[in-house]
């Protein structure tokens, strides 16, 4: 049997070379050999970047816990991507448009709005220094971060970073060097979520990458609303960039919102938020027709399907909006009437 399969290869060999040269046609007898050469070594190339594109092609996206609930399928007149979305006036608690309303789902980084509650409540020193340890890298989904094991930054920096760039090392190390370590921070975060009503919300740890921090669009507005109050929360969250030194070298950091850079917009306080189980999600309190608007996104389908989501309503909003009223261009340069 193995003398039989010696001879099927050698065969096989000998006559692979013979095919390619015939294939070829027109090619000078003295390179033969080598287009054959070439044309065998292209063929195997071929097949084997078929193969791994087949392999990606079939590897099918982890659906969003959003999906499987079917609320996707849920329609609304303004044709929104994301699955869950509330827009509720802040002074009244008017709600001016909802989606699903009702859903609990998995918040991603919007946790880190809440990590910067505690924070500030808690009155720490924000010219601390705090290190990045290992433990503070993540091992869950295993997230990238530019903050290598070692870095020290202040506690200030640490919140800027979270809030601005949603550094998941900086949102646990804050958690991480809280009184009493990061099981007392989580403690604490389940506390304030109750004290604020936000009863459909639970938290195990300060980053968002785990699927268990879970939220609803209502409570979520009540946690914006709170950290609306917070000037520090307010400046961080929406600036666009931030300088620290990491190592020896000064490592520049952006903003994960893009809207913070539009002149259309005027966002007091906002925060994003993704990993697969949350879809893309977003929360914003912005000023928009004279009245300040909360806005929560959950479940949004599409890397920029939120930030699109936000549009919408803004234009929405605006078209909503009475007309200002005209004043009578004899009237307008009247000045105030005497009395004698």
């Amino acid at each position: 049997m193995s003398v039989l399969r010696g001879l099927v290869a050698l065969i096989a060999a000998i006559s692979l070379p013979f095919a390619a040269v015939a294939a070829e046609g027109s090619a000078k007898p003295g390179k033969r050999k080598a287009a054959a050469s070439v044309k065998v070594s292209s063929v195997k190339a071929k097949s084997a970047r078929s193969k791994r594109i087949r392999t990606v092609a079939y590897v099918p996206a982890r659906p969003s816990f959003g999906q499987i609930a079917g609320l996707h399928g849920t329609a609304d007149p303004l044709e929104l991507k994301s699955s869950v979305a509330l827009v509720m006036d802040q002074d009244t608690n008017e709600v001016l448009f909802s989606k699903n309303p009702q859903a609990v789902l998995p918040i991603a980084s919007l946790t880190k709005l809440m990590t910067a509650v505690v924070v500030t409540d808690a009155q720490l020193p924000l010219d601390e220094t705090l290190t990045i340890t290992q433990d503070d890298v993540d091992t869950e989904k295993g997230s990238r971060s530019r903050l290598t094991v070692g870095t020290q930054l202040t506690r200030l920096e640490m919140l800027h970073l979270a809030l601005m760039s949603s550094e998941n090392r900086a949102a646990h190390a804050l958690g991480r060097h809280y009184p009493g370590g990061l099981d007392a921070f989580v403690a604490a975060m389940n506390r304030k979520a109750a004290e604020l009503g936000m009863a459909d919300t639970r938290y195990v740890e300060p980053t968002g990458l785990s699927s268990r921090n879970q939220s609803s669009a209502h409570d979520l507005a009540q946690l914006v609303k709170e950290a609306s109050t917070r000037p520090l929360i307010s400046e961080l969250s929406t600036s666009p960039e931030f300088e620290v030194m990491v190592g020896r070298r000064v490592q520049a950091f952006h903003t994960t919102n893009g809207l913070v850079r539009s002149p259309e917009w005027e966002i007091g306080v906002q925060k994003t938020g993704y990993i697969s189980e949350a879809g893309r999600c977003l929360v914003m309190q912005a000023k928009l027709a004279g009245r300040k608007l909360i806005m929560v996104f959950l479940d949004s389908a599409g890397k920029y399907s939120r930030i699109g989501d936000a549009e919408r309503v803004r234009r929405w909003v605006n078209q909503l909006a009475p007309a200002p009223a005209v004043v009578p261009a004899t009237l307008a340069h009247e000045g105030p009437k005497l009395t004698s």
